[in-house]
């Protein structure tokens, strides 16, 4: 399939999600090697689930399709999964020297310009590309609003519009501790 293609794609997902009254107008598409391999629309009116937005639904799902055996990946398995073990790209700030793989090979497709999460989750996914069709602005203008997300995470924590506290951090140490200290700890 071709972009256009796989931008109507995802375009016809967010009609759906309109029409059905699941969600708002967004849906997409990720595909690898040129083939659709999951798809998601948002259906936070299905759901009530906030985080159920196309891109988190499309994530989820290519996972699924690619670990089809999951949860049962073992250490054994681990090169068989999302998780095997790859080098980090050239020029990265990574600190680790492999990470899991996730979903690098992959791309997504969407209706819209991805919001602040749907950005973090194709950012922890590594999704190596993103094409949208209706940019934040577009967005914006139909009442999706999440440029005071991208300001608000600029700030200070003490600024922020939810107020955001350190607490116990000698509490919280131990777990880390536990990951630090786990000799066959898998980065992801």
């Amino acid at each position: 399939m071709d972009r256009k293609e796989l931008i109507t794609e995802a375009v016809r997902l967010a009609t759906e999600s309109v029409e059905n009254g699941w969600g708002g107008p967004f849906g997409a598409v990720i595909t690898r090697d040129g083939e659709i391999i999951a798809r998601g629309q948002n259906r936070v009116l299905l759901t009530g689930d906030p985080t159920a937005h196309a891109e988190v639904e499309a994530i989820r799902k290519a996972v699924q399709c690619l670990n089809a055996e999951a949860p049962s990946i073992s250490a054994e398995r681990r090169n068989d999964s999302t998780l095997e073990l790859v080098p980090r790209p050239e020029g990265s700030p990574d600190p680790e020297p492999e990470r899991a793989r996730m979903l690098r090979g992959c791309s997504i497709y969407t209706s819209g310009a991805p919001c602040p999460m749907c950005m973090s989750a194709i950012y922890w996914s590594r999704i190596d590309a993103v094409y949208f069709s209706r940019s934040l602005d577009d967005t914006r203008s139909i009442g999706f609003d999440d440029s005071f997300q991208y300001e608000d995470f600029a700030k200070p924590l003490d600024e922020r519009s939810i107020p955001i506290e350190q607490l116990h951090p000698e509490i919280g140490a131990h777990a880390y501790d536990a990951w630090t200290n786990k000799p066959d700890r898998h980065p992801y």
